[in-house]
């Protein structure tokens, strides 16, 4: 996981989004729905096993994580499991703001992306690593990161893409994301909750999946449903 040793500023920060999420008379951080990305557009149900994952595009751990993840939530379907993912840009990687941006603007654009967006990220984020970065101006950055997207997804989106940053809603959706995951005590990535309840986590390595099944198959069994008999 990546979570070094938590630093003054990140602490701040932290409180400082904390703060903000109380509610008061001039402004609302209370999103119109609820944040993430429902994966494979399927509705997230409290009729299933219910996974929320933090991630950072660009944090190798979030990158490790994901293979299994996401096999253990094709294995089950969607009448078993569901998977919401949030983004958690973290403060110590240079470029995760933007990238988690990216992220909610082809979200808006077309849903049906979001996650090759992602998968994408996973697979070349050392492009986008602090060292890669760190003699090139935001702008350039910003540049590098809509023509990764485009050339991911299709250069006919890219002037859609470009648009997305110049709207300041896409900045706020990405904030929200940040500020959420502090409220619920998130505080590196990848996090996971189940069914509402913080996954205890293993920093030694990524859950596998026979690992993701140990904790799925003793939720189903308590459930008294019936389900397609391929799932087993």
């Amino acid at each position: 996981m990546s979570t070094p040793t938590i630093s003054l500023t990140f602490l701040l920060l932290i409180i400082h989004a904390t703060v903000l999420l109380v509610p008061s008379q001039s402004s609302s951080i209370i999103p119109s729905r609820y944040d993430g990305f429902v994966y494979k557009k399927r509705a997230a149900s409290t009729a299933t096993v219910m996974i929320e994952a933090f991630y950072d595009p660009v944090c190798p751990d979030s990158r490790d994580s994901w293979p299994p993840l996401k096999q253990a939530v094709d294995h089950y379907g969607p009448a078993v499991v569901s998977l919401i993912v949030h983004t958690f840009p973290l403060p110590y990687h240079d470029n995760a703001f933007v990238t988690s941006r990216a992220l909610h603007i082809v979200n808006e654009l077309n849903t049906s992306l979001t996650y090759h967006l992602l998968e994408a990220f996973f697979k070349h984020q050392e492009q986008f690593y602090n060292a890669p970065t760190i003699n090139m101006s935001r702008q350039a950055v910003l540049d590098q990161v809509i023509g990764f997207a485009s050339g991911t997804l299709g250069n006919s989106l890219k002037s859609a893409i470009t648009s997305g940053f110049k709207d300041s809603k896409t900045g706020t959706k990405t904030r929200v994301s940040f500020k959420y995951g502090c409220s619920r005590g998130v505080y590196g990535t990848p996090f996971f909750f189940i069914n509402g309840f913080v996954l205890p986590f293993n920093d030694d390595a990524p859950i596998d999946f026979d690992g993701w099944k140990k904790i799925i198959d003793p939720l189903i069994a308590n459930k008294h449903q019936h389900y397609p008999s391929s799932v087993f």
